[in-house]
């Protein structure tokens, strides 16, 4: 394998868990408050938790691609 693949391999390896952070969180964000609204019969936790998820996958992204600029 020449040098240029493994760098290609290794940066791979680095973003392609970023392009699953987001959709993954927003997920179990919603996950999360959809559970909560059957167990306590309420109807906007939901909403709360998918907007936590939402913050948390972006709050992820921005922290690696900030500890990547510093790399640098």
């Amino acid at each position: 394998m020449s040098p240029q693949d493994r760098t290609l391999v290794k940066l791979l390896g680095r973003y392609m868990p970023l392009a699953l952070a987001l959709p993954v969180s927003t997920f179990v964000g919603y996950a999360i408050g959809y559970w909560l609204d059957k167990k306590l019969g309420t109807t906007f936790l939901y909403l709360v938790f998918l907007l936590l998820g939402i913050a948390a996958g972006i709050t992820q992204l921005i922290r690696e691609l900030n500890k990547d600029n510093h790399v640098r």
